[in-house]
């Protein structure tokens, strides 16, 4: 008769924490890395736990971050699931070897969801996986939308960056107990969580804690401070309260979330609305994360693996029928876009001209994906040739009008396509052999470096997953691109871009294609 198998037992620094031996790996749940942010710690940076005697439970997620629900759109693709308390400064370990002296490579995962919804609990980030492969996976939740990105003149900005951080500084302490080795951490995230990697590879507080970093459709970017304060206002107004931290601590939570809601529903990548996001504050982020990483010099030795999906936005545009309703809307829609983008003319008729059989939607939605991602992208990777690798996601979803879109590829990096959750998105029968490709491919770059196609230079390597078989193109987005650059805004500023009628876009103009949109909810960056 085989012998029961006890549960793991790990000390972390601020006490043991017992976790779950599960399809052959040990997982650790809901271990807190900060002191729960509510009380006096509202809207401020983030301190250290209270220790704890004994034994803590860590079989179960911890509490997630206050964050409003998706809309019924985007719930039909997205799931988020809700665990209550306050207790939500928190993350999850899974682990092939509990116990120090393993010395394996760590996976440190941050979540997307625009910085507004998201959590490490949410079974397509199922870390056991990873484990399986040899590498320990450490989740982490982190603050969200007002409370985590919230501008005010009484609080330091970032608190949801520098939970992070804390989290960072925790798995450089405590992983080794874990099994794994703090000299070998590759920072990965997606979409709002990969921007967060971004600013943390350019923080100053966050030099050494890095050896690789994963950036899955997200770039290194710095939001515009009056933009989120516009956020922060307009709640604020509705509120009718002052737009300070102090006066949002005395909201009710749940109305404050409506509010949150409400006001962010035009928060689109495409429409550009007023948003929450990281923001230069002269202290974690000193400067723009993209410009300390290209021109400052900032973790210049870590390696970077790179991406996007083939058809980011149509996550954006698809549920609620957006796509529809921008194709109708034809040249006011595209002057909208070319407002967004700061683009001229000559940049939408380019795509036009390399893809003329496109609708109105989809050259929108490239052109705002170039110019928010893969442009960056690009210029990162120019920037660290011969150790960045860069990749493209082209698998269609099985689900009518998705293609490969926003997220579709966390299933097949997790290789958690089985889940009811990646299925929402990924529709039935998703080829294993691609989640073993890719999942394979991030393993490979975690443990070694090296995800298994060459490293980015003149030639343009990118590594397509999901068209046809997995191979290697160069330059598949060069000649997009190459637009942007043949028509560079000149010293003096451009003139508006026009209407169809030859008329200058005015912000009246882009509100009223807005109204004619009727946007179902909140259609943000996951």
């Amino acid at each position: 008769m085989a012998a029961v198998r006890t549960d793991p037992v790990v000390n972390t620094p601020y006490g043991a924490v017992r976790g779950r031996y599960e399809n052959g790996v040990a997982v650790f749940r809901g271990i807190p890395y900060a002191a729960p942010p509510f009380g006096p710690r509202r809207f401020r940076p983030p301190v250290p736990p209270q220790p704890w005697d004994g034994v803590r439970d860590a079989g179960s997620f911890g509490p997630t971050a206050p964050k409003p629900p998706y809309s019924d759109a985007f719930a039909q693709y997205l799931s988020d699931p809700v665990v209550p308390g306050d207790d939500c400064l928190n993350l999850n370990v899974w682990t092939p070897e509990p116990g120090p002296g393993a010395r394996l490579p760590v996976l440190v995962w941050l979540h997307g969801g625009a910085l507004t919804r998201g959590s490490s609990g949410i079974p397509v980030y199922d870390g056991q996986t990873f484990a399986r492969d040899g590498v320990v996976c450490v989740s982490i939740n982190y603050r969200l939308g007002v409370e985590g990105y919230g501008l005010f003149p009484d609080a330091p900005a970032n608190p949801g960056l520098r939970d992070q951080l804390a989290a960072l500084h925790w798995v450089h302490e405590a992983v080794a107990a874990f099994g794994g080795d703090p000299g070998r951490v590759t920072l990965a995230g997606q979409s709002a969580g990969a921007i967060s990697v971004g600013a943390l590879l350019a923080a100053p507080q966050a030099q050494g804690l890095v050896r690789r970093a994963v950036l899955q459709s997200g770039p290194p970017e710095a939001a515009e401070r009056d933009k989120v304060r516009r956020m922060v206002r307009r709640m604020a107004a509705r509120l009718r309260t002052p737009a300070t931290a102090a006066a949002f601590a005395e909201v009710d939570r749940d109305l404050l979330l409506r509010t949150q809601a409400e006001v962010g529903r035009l928060s689109s990548p495409v429409l550009g609305g007023p948003a929450f996001g990281i923001v230069v504050d002269g202290d974690l982020v000193p400067r723009d994360p993209l410009e300390a990483l290209t021109e400052g010099g900032a973790a210049r030795d870590v390696d970077l693996l790179m991406g996007w999906t083939r058809d980011e936005y149509r996550l954006w545009l698809v549920p609620g029928g957006l796509k529809e309703r921008v194709d109708r809307l034809g040249a006011v829609a595209l002057a909208g876009a070319m407002a967004r983008c700061r683009a001229g003319a000559d940049v939408p008729r380019g795509y036009r001209a390399l893809h003329p059989d496109a609708g109105t939607a989809e050259i929108v939605g490239q052109m705002v994906t170039d110019h928010l991602l893969r442009r960056p992208l690009h210029r990162l990777a120019d920037a660290r040739p011969g150790s960045s690798y860069l990749y493209e996601f082209a698998w269609p979803s099985g689900l009518p009008g998705l293609g490969s879109c926003h997220a579709l590829e966390l299933g097949f990096v997790f290789d958690s396509g089985t889940a009811p959750e990646s299925r929402k998105l990924a529709g039935e029968d998703a080829p294993q052999e691609l989640a073993d490709e890719m999942h394979g491919a991030w393993v490979r770059f975690v443990a070694e470096g090296d995800p298994g196609w060459p490293a980015w230079d003149d030639a343009h390597p990118v590594r397509v997953f999901g068209d046809g078989d997995t191979h290697t193109a160069h330059g598949p987005r060069d000649a997009e691109l190459a637009l942007w650059a043949a028509t560079a805004p000149p010293a003096q500023p451009v003139p508006a871009p026009a209407l169809v009628d030859g008329s200058p876009l005015r912000s009246a103009d882009v509100r009223s294609v807005v109204r004619r949109l009727r946007l179902p909810g909140s259609v943000r960056r996951r």
